[in-house]
């Protein structure tokens, strides 16, 4: 040890203030719901991220808007996921919520059987889980216990398929009325 390097006191790392009030999100989660109601836990992009069942997606919810330490009175959005390769959690719901008065963001994942599409419906917290849901519906098939009015919204209603659905070819190898020579192949 040299006599500059006993001068030099260590500077304290600064902590990274998304990842400390993550932290403390996720602590308040598993005291609210227990410790074994999260799975997956990451923050990509600094954005925590936890993955839940489909049977208690509705109560967490609920406790998270109810909550008066965190305050998440704003459901950002909602999306459907399709997974193919992943057996019996084929299908899926990706929830953000978000704090405004807190500034805190929060991604909830639930995974389910493409077999059994179904999940309840966030309608009786949130207004603007309507629409949501319906293009999920629309789009992937998850049906929405307790929806007021689960009915397509963007494609017609004699459809019978749900085309977000990876169970399609991403291209028609029949069609005639295009080349090659226009697509770069």
């Amino acid at each position: 040890m040299t006599p500059q390097d006993a001068a030099a006191p260590e500077a304290p790392v600064a902590e990274d203030p998304i990842k400390a009030q993550n932290a403390q999100v996720l602590a308040l989660l598993t005291r609210l719901f227990g410790e074994g109601t999260f799975t997956n836990v990451n923050e990509p992009y600094g954005l925590l991220t936890a993955t839940t069942t489909r049977e208690r997606i509705h109560e967490i919810v609920a406790g998270l808007q109810q909550d008066q330490e965190l305050k998440f009175h704003f459901l950002t959005t909602m999306c459907g996921i399709n997974y193919p390769e992943n057996p019996g959690q084929e299908l899926g719901m990706i929830y953000h919520l978000h704090s405004m008065t807190k500034n805190i963001r929060l991604r909830l994942k639930i995974f389910f059987p493409i077999a059994d599409p179904v999940v309840p419906t966030l309608t009786d917290l949130y207004n603007t889980a309507n629409w949501m849901e319906r293009e999920a519906y629309d789009f992937f098939g998850i049906i929405f216990t307790g929806h007021p009015n689960l009915i397509r919204i963007l494609n017609v209603e004699d459809m019978d398929y749900h085309p977000m659905r990876r169970e399609y070819p991403v291209e028609d190898g029949t069609r005639e009325d295009k080349t090659d020579l226009f697509f770069g192949r």
